[in-house]
């Protein structure tokens, strides 16, 4: 049998990429990583690169179809139950395995979400001329909680109007229950909650071994008027947060708490919280369940309250380092020591949020290389990073309500 010779030029062409790469196999990895913004803004772990070198259609497809063989080969669906029911025994064996030592502080929290910072340092006048406006906003809830502190020079102008007339509207006559030796002897809950005398309240969702709490308590140490609750609803990474150096119960409040659980309480009223943190915690939840969650925290907010979210990205180097085996759903993956993790986009994030009634402020994706050159490793870093805000417009039953109370000043 005889062996045909190839040309030379055919042996040329053979090593000639049929994409824009002018590069052979061995550069053309270096390639694709400085023209990552081109190729449809997305990058590849230099093990994808290596199964990806001839193919020229674009490279968010390919990672598409990439991750359609990892998901080949999904848990069965006794093992997705199990590990959503033990989801906080899984973390709990984490924090009490690692500690404190695994997470690094995130001293950049200030830098991509200045709005932690009370706006102003404000004065005191202000802030009380601010939550009584908060409190008229919210006239038609706040009767039934009481979780608003009263304004005596307020407080009886309306004694005064409430008692004028016959055509009374509901509202005065509901103004007038102020006075009434019933609401006298009751204590208000303003008293009885953490941080209610504060007039800048935050919270951080899954607040872990307090990687985000303790650079937040340190920069806000001297601000009198602030204070912060944060939680998580395994045990041992609140008792490490309580037990750090750094706590102080004057200014912080840690607490157990489990956000899918909507019918368990938290330690106070809603409508009070200027700020919540949702960092790299909505990934770990079911997506099932994540619009839930997030419809539950809005009604925290106050109107004009911020909801600041950072999560992982759709093809960040994590989801394209999983093996097969670890898909749970679509998008969705168990680690190996049985935490879970979603990769979010930036329309499923935008849909989210604003279901649940927030304005969109931001909603980028944030691509970074990070380089370990100790290790001579590159990471290439997908995060979605949003910004939502609750309305500061009212309902039509409550702009009723808060103009028939106003027309009696």
């Amino acid at each position: 049998m005889v062996k045909r010779r190839r040309s030379s030029s055919q042996k040329k062409s053979r090593g000639k990429l049929s994409c824009a790469s002018p590069f052979g196999r061995a550069r053309r990895r270096c390639w694709l990583f400085s023209h990552a913004d081109q190729l449809s803004g997305t990058f590849l772990l230099v093990s994808v690169c290596q199964s990806l070198l001839s193919l020229p259609f674009p490279i968010s497809r390919l990672l598409s179809q990439l991750l359609v063989r990892t998901e080949v080969r999904k848990h069965p669906h006794n093992s997705e139950i199990k590990y959503e029911s033990e989801a906080s025994k899984y973390w709990d064996t984490f924090y009490k395995i690692h500690k404190n030592k695994f997470f690094k502080d995130r001293n950049w929290l200030l830098r991509e979400f200045p709005e932690i910072l009370p706006v102003g340092q404000k004065t005191e006048e202000k802030v009380k001329e601010l939550s009584w406006n908060h409190v008229k906003i919210n006239a038609e809830s706040f009767f039934s909680k009481m979780h608003c502190p009263t304004m005596p020079e307020e407080k009886n102008h309306y004694k005064e109007s409430s008692g004028s007339s016959d055509g009374q509207s509901k509202a005065g006559s509901d103004f007038s229950k102020l006075d009434s030796e019933e609401y006298r002897e009751r204590p208000l809950k303003t008293e009885l909650f953490p941080g209610s005398n504060a007039a800048f309240r935050i919270l951080e969702v899954g607040c872990g071994a307090g990687n985000s709490v303790f650079p937040i308590l340190n920069t806000l140490q001297n601000v009198p008027e602030f204070f912060l609750y944060c939680c998580d609803f395994a045990s041992g990474a609140v008792e490490l947060v309580k037990s750090h150096a750094s706590y102080r119960a004057a200014q912080c409040c840690a607490f157990v708490h489990d956000v899918c659980d909507h019918g368990l309480p938290y330690p106070f009223p809603d409508g009070t919280l200027d700020v919540i943190l949702l960092v790299f915690v909505l990934s770990s939840i079911h997506p099932d369940r994540m619009q839930g969650v997030i419809n539950r925290l809005s009604k925290l907010l106050k109107p004009g309250g911020m909801l600041l979210f950072r999560d992982y990205g759709r093809y960040d180097k994590t989801q394209l380092r999983f093996k097969r085996g670890h898909c749970l759903s679509e998008n969705f993956y168990v680690r190996g020591d049985g935490t879970r993790a979603y990769f979010f986009t930036k329309g499923e994030v935008h849909n989210m949020f604003c279901k649940a009634g927030l304005d969109e402020k931001q909603n980028l994706v944030d691509r970074r290389l990070q380089v370990n050159r100790k290790k001579k490793v590159k990471m290439h870093r997908v995060w979605v990073q949003g910004k939502f805000q609750k309305p500061l417009h009212l309902t039509q039953k409550s702009s009723n309500l808060v103009f028939s109370v106003l027309s009696h000043e």
